[in-house]
């Protein structure tokens, strides 16, 4: 079973930073058979009051990672991590 990483990525559609977010986020998803769940921030006021000047913004497991840009290790150490943690609960099984 994989234990796939919950991102959540709050952008908008007009945004070219969350453009680029989405663009090099695709090699990670890819590698580590990630998912990513894309929410414009400007379907719902609450989040758009919340994440309004700093999207795009990259969460896991609602912690978040980076905004603006991709913070690639910090990215990677993430989806690492709970890849460890689902082999450890395989391992255990």
């Amino acid at each position: 079973m994989t234990n796939v990483a919950p991102l959540t990525l709050y952008g908008r559609a007009w945004c070219h930073l969350c453009d680029d977010m989405r663009t090099a986020l695709q090699p990670l998803l890819a590698e580590f058979g990630a998912q990513v769940e894309v929410v414009d921030v400007d379907s719902d006021p609450s989040l758009e009051a919340r994440y309004n000047e700093v999207v795009p913004v990259l969460l896991c497991d609602g912690v978040e990672l980076c905004h603006y840009r991709l913070d690639e290790v910090r990215v990677r150490r993430a989806l690492a991590a709970r890849a460890a943690g689902a082999d450890g609960a395989i391992a255990a099984s």
